[in-house]
């Protein structure tokens, strides 16, 4: 833990002192208002690919772009963003990453048994790689050099405690994509703290389903008092869902996006599990900079973690001047 905790100060740290100097693009530009100009580094311009599991329409994802875009700005970098929530599709974008002579490669690890071989090629051809967001208990044995992110399981337990402080009686953790072993740990952590918790599986790609399939259960089991999903949309999904079924179960979440913060202002969600996306975006891309430029590593062999953090009505009005910007 001592090292975890050195490794979330350094990543703060690089944070701090890229966001006073960022500015001009590449890429895929994106208009920004967050107020995040300066100066762009004097380095060899160089591209990197970014690849995730995004599942289109998913707002989080914005928040590790914006990060990521942010970083590229400052270094003087090329950022090529790719998306596939299919795994096989996903370590497809990682292998034509590497067929195109990127200088390194930020990806996700959702599902990572998947991911392997497009990683090892990856590290084959002296391409350097960082995690992001999920796969902390494979990123070291598949050769991964950073990781950046929260532990989902200690996050779950975290969210397990806060219910259990909220007097929950009964719990449904709603999975949006089974077998994402990032969500599952969520649930089990929240479980192993809050034994009274049930797991919900929908389909996060069809939200008509996610309401259809929440208002179900609701009607199904009136003893169910709160509502635990894994990603803001289908925590703003839940609230009708509750609606729909004349439920008075309560609705939290893990991660946040800008219409969040008004539900949680208005009592609809009562409160989120934040990992920092943005900083995630940020430091996958800005510690590939480092290492391609000065040979630095960042965590000593330790994922650097962005979270867990709570957000609700306490402190909701400091992270709504952030989400305004599209930062948080």
């Amino acid at each position: 833990m001592r090292f975890s905790r050195l490794a979330a100060v350094v990543g703060a740290s690089v944070l701090v002192v890229g966001i006073a100097s960022c500015s001009s693009t590449g890429g895929k530009p994106r208009e920004s208002d967050s107020g995040m100009g300066g100066g762009t580094a004097d380095t060899p311009r160089m591209t990197i690919a970014m690849i995730t599991h995004e599942v289109p329409g998913d707002s989080f994802w914005d928040l590790i772009r914006k990060g990521a875009e942010t970083a590229a700005k400052k270094d003087n970098i090329e950022l090529r963003y790719s998306n596939d929530p299919e795994a096989p599709n996903q370590a497809n974008l990682v292998q034509t990453a590497i067929d195109s002579g990127v200088k390194g490669i930020a990806v996700t690890l959702a599902k990572p048994d998947a991911m392997r071989a497009a990683v090892e090629n990856a590290n084959a051809r002296g391409i350097p790689v960082v995690a992001f967001n999920s796969g902390l208990d494979e990123w070291q044995e598949m050769g991964v050099k950073e990781y950046f992110g929260q532990d989902e399981y200690i996050a779950g337990q975290a969210a397990g405690d806060r219910l259990k402080a909220d007097g929950a009686k009964k719990v449904i953790c709603v999975i949006q994509e089974q077998g994402h072993v990032g969500l599952e740990n969520r649930c089990a952590g929240v479980k192993n703290k809050f034994p009274a918790t049930e797991n919900l599986n929908v389909n996060g790609k069809d939200m008509p389903s996610v309401e259809s399939t929440i208002t179900a259960k609701l009607q199904q089991d009136p003893s169910i008092d709160f509502v635990l999903t894994l990603g803001a949309p289908f925590a703003l999904t839940a609230v009708q869902s509750a609606k729909n079924a004349g439920s008075s179960a309560k609705i939290a979440t893990f991660d946040t996006n800008a219409a969040l913060v008004d539900a949680i202002e208005n009592g609809d969600v009562q409160w989120a599990v934040d990992q920092q996306p943005f900083l995630q975006g940020y430091l996958a891309v800005d510690s590939l900079w480092l290492y391609l430029n000065n040979g630095n590593v960042i965590g000593g062999g330790q994922p650097t973690l962005t979270g867990p953090a709570f957000i609700d009505k306490s402190n909701i009005e400091a992270v709504a001047e952030y989400a305004e910007n599209g930062t948080r």
